[in-house]
């Protein structure tokens, strides 16, 4: 199945340092974003193509399929090990504790 067409963001960098910089940027808001080479491409969003430019990359706007990184986390590629349907299994039931758990944490508890 071939995505239809839609507008897009193409975004070039006049370097590889600049090109990261602008990805960790969009992944730091959770973009959607297409890796193709030495060009990201995300869906038109003004407020971004704005960010990209203080950033010093270089935007054009095309028409095209957009098919957009998957996350390493993505649902299809993991085990839904938060969601169960058997009512005796407690969310995080056999499994490390989170991140989450430990910030915030100063020292010791």
């Amino acid at each position: 199945m071939v995505a239809a067409p839609e507008r897009l963001i193409e975004i070039a960098a006049p370097d590889l340092d600049t090109l990261v910089r602008i990805a960790w940027h969009l992944g730091n808001r959770h973009l959607p974003t297409q890796l193709q080479g030495e060009r990201l491409y995300i869906r038109h969003d003004h407020v971004m193509l704005d960010m990209v430019k203080g950033l010093h990359g270089s935007v054009k706007e095309v028409q095209a399929a957009f098919d957009p990184e998957r996350g390493a986390f993505n649902a299809e590629a993991t085990h839904h090990h938060h969601r169960s349907d058997r009512p005796d299994h407690a969310q995080g039931e056999g499994h490390e504790p989170s991140r989450e758990s430990e910030h915030g944490r100063q020292g010791p508890a």
